[in-house]
């Protein structure tokens, strides 16, 4: 259950394939979790790229008709999450151009830390925008490198950029794939037939029936074109510092992410959690759905039975009902409905991936205690969320994270919660088998690497 903590984007790249576009479009379908707000593709067939991006869910924004209009054995593809009055149709992406080398559509996923600081130097030298998006820096750092590739102009721009991106470029008759030397936003090679795909996530290999090679490694560039095979350039030696919130909440637990399968490390998370925070109770219950493989790991750890004592409404979108105390209670219980028989006058640890804000914690417990709950014990399978996000994810400013203004029983008290313990950082990292320092934790632990 979030509470302003999300994904920014997915992004997805087919390459040699006739219906490219048609791909790209169940790529995203499997990738919607990573962005709610806007979708769009661009394909290529090797003379001119098409376009078609608007604001709404990966259905609401594809037809057959308008997938029909985007030829090509090339495409592009991007789900966007975006921050309040920051969702005009200039800020979807693909972002595409026409410039001195010819067509070019980028796709990202992150977000680039200098971005303010490359856009006032691109404005002085006469460069004009059209969104607020970094990502389209890229297209002007392209546009006006000396380099006479295109190749060689993209790694001239990623050389003056910092932060967080996974990229796709499409040109008019090549694709390009590149991750930043950390790695902190996932993306993956597959193969297809006798073409191949990059994604965010494998779920969408596994909606297209694509086979899964490895990740594409960070500082790595990727170039696909037709009829040669795929051209590695390692741009930068690969630092990696992949974040740890893919494996938290972000990734769908069916998908491979950093190499490793989602679903069992949430299930570990919360093996671990029962180990370090037990307490006694009648059964162990899911926030749906982030909470639910931590609690199965819970719940088989501490021998405590599992049970679905809250159900989710997963028909519920946005409501634009006045945002009253009286509301805010009632969407919560449009989204989750207790089991009122399974749970009454039984003590529940009930378990979730994060805590943000707190608000929603602590409507989710009154609405277990109003259903008849005798004791309601909060375990949460990650660390505090103590510090926001500059690496392409939502997150709230520190004053309104409440684990940067609160301690554990602070917290506990707000939420009115009969106890709340947290997986240990030591643990997290266990739960992922990291013996290294190959994670960026900075939303736990406030130091960033860049």
């Amino acid at each position: 259950m979030r509470e302003n903590l999300n994904e920014k984007c997915a992004v997805v790249g087919i390459f040699n394939h006739e219906e490219a576009s048609k791909l790209a479009y169940f790529s995203l379908h499997a990738l919607q979790h990573r962005g709610q707000e806007a979708a769009g593709i661009s394909s290529g067939d090797g003379e001119r790229l098409h376009t078609i991006k608007d604001r709404g869910l990966v259905t609401q924004v594809f037809d057959e008709q308008k997938l029909g209009t985007l030829k090509g054995h090339m495409a592009i593809g991007h789900t966007r999450y975006s921050t309040a009055g920051d969702d005009s149709i200039l800020d979807a992406q693909p972002v595409h151009a026409n410039y001195d080398l010819g067509q070019l559509s980028i796709v990202h996923n992150g977000n680039l830390t200098n971005h303010q600081e490359v856009r006032r130097e691109l404005i002085k030298k006469g460069a004009i925008f059209q969104s607020s998006m970094d990502t389209e820096n890229l297209i002007h750092l392209i546009a006006k490198s000396d380099q006479g590739k295109l190749k060689d102009r993209i790694v001239d721009a990623v050389k003056k950029i910092e932060g967080a991106y996974s990229l796709v470029f499409l040109s008019r008759s090549k694709m390009f794939a590149m991750r930043d030397r950390f790695g902190f936003r996932p993306l993956s090679l597959g193969r297809i037939g006798d073409g191949y795909v990059v994604a965010s996530e494998t779920c969408a290999f596994d909606l297209i029936g694509a086979e899964y090679i490895r990740e594409v490694e960070p500082g790595e560039l990727l170039i696909f074109e037709k009829g040669k095979a795929i051209q590695s350039i390692k741009v930068y030696e690969p630092t990696p510092k992949h974040c740890i919130f893919e494996y938290v909440y972000f990734a769908r637990p069916d998908s491979q992410v950093y190499g490793q399968n989602v679903y069992q490390k949430r299930k570990n998370m919360g093996i671990e959690l029962a180990k370090e925070q037990p307490v006694e109770a009648d059964m162990v219950v899911p926030v749906p759905d982030g909470g639910v493989p931590a609690a199965i790991g819970y719940s088989q750890q501490s021998g405590i039975p599992y049970e679905m004592g809250i159900m989710r409404n997963h028909y519920i979108g946005r409501t634009f009902i006045e945002p009253t105390q009286e509301m805010r209670d009632l969407k919560v219980k449009m989204k989750l409905s207790p089991i009122t028989n399974l749970i009454k006058g039984k003590r529940i640890i009930v378990i979730d991936d994060s805590i943000v804000r707190g608000t929603t914690s602590r409507r989710i417990i009154r609405m277990l205690k109003e259903a008849g709950a005798a004791e309601v014990h909060m375990r949460i399978s990650s660390p505090p969320t103590t510090d926001p996000c500059f690496y392409g994810v939502d997150t709230p400013d520190k004053d309104k994270l409440i684990a940067a203004n609160m301690n554990t029983q602070e917290i506990c008290d707000y939420i009115e919660a009969d106890s709340l313990a947290y997986l240990s950082n030591e643990a997290l990292m266990r739960s992922v088998n990291s013996e290294d320092d190959s994670y960026c934790t900075a939303c736990f632990t406030g130091e960033y690497i860049v």
